[in-house]
C-alpha cells in the first residue's frame, strides 16, 4: 500500500494524535511538536515508500517522528524551559492523565520507550526497531523508567 493524495487524509486522521505525542514527548514544546509533526506528515506524503500494512504505516511515521525530534534538539540545540502543560495539547489521552505528567518529567530515554510501550502499545521489539538501539536497552530504560517513576509517585494521590 501506499500514501498518496487519496487516502492521505484518512491516514492523517488515524494517526495525527500518535505522532504529536511522540514527538510531544521529545521536545515537550506545544509549538515545536506541531511544526514537527507538519514535516513529518509532510515526508509521508513525499514518499515513495510502499508499506505491507497498516503498523507499517504507523512504524514509519513513529521512527521518523523519533528522528526529527533528535535532528531537532541536536541541531538547534533547542530545549524548551516551557512547562509541561496540566493538560496536554492533543487528545490521545484522557483529560486529567496526572500520570501523564510525570511521565513527561522523565529524562527522554525513559519517557519515550514508556510511551511507546504503555500508550502505543509497542513491544519492546518494535520500540528497539523504531528507536533503532538493541531490546536488552529497551527493557532496561523501561525497567529504570519504571523505577524513577515510581520514585516521582511515592508521595503523590493520583485520585485527587
Amino acid at each position: 500500500m501506499r500514501i498518496d493524495r487519496d487516502n492521505f487524509s484518512s491516514t492523517y486522521d488515524k494517526y495525527k494524535n500518535t505522532v504529536y505525542s511522540v514527538i510531544f514527548n521529545y521536545v515537550r514544546n506545544r509549538d515545536d511538536a506541531m511544526d514537527l509533526m507538519q514535516e513529518v506528515f509532510i515526508k509521508l506524503l513525499g514518499s515513495s515508500m510502499e508499506f505491507d500494512s497498516e503498523e507499517h504505516v504507523k512504524a514509519w511515521l513513529i521512527r521518523v517522528s523519533s528522528n526529527l525530534c533528535k535532528n531537532h534538539l541536536r541541531d538547534q540545540n533547542h530545549y524548551s524551559d516551557e512547562e509541561v502543560p496540566e493538560q496536554p495539547y492533543y487528545d490521545t489521552y484522557n483529560e486529567g492523565d496526572s500520570l501523564l505528567e510525570y511521565v513527561l518529567k522523565l529524562p527522554e530515554k525513559y519517557r519515550v520507550p514508556l510511551h511507546l510501550f504503555y500508550y502505543e502499545d509497542f513491544s519492546t521489539r518494535q520500540i528497539a526497531e523504531t528507536l533503532n538501539i538493541p531490546e536488552a536497552t529497551v527493557r532496561i530504560h523501561l525497567k529504570r523508567g519504571r523505577e524513577k517513576l515510581k520514585k516521582l509517585l511515592k508521595d503523590v494521590d493520583l485520585h485527587e
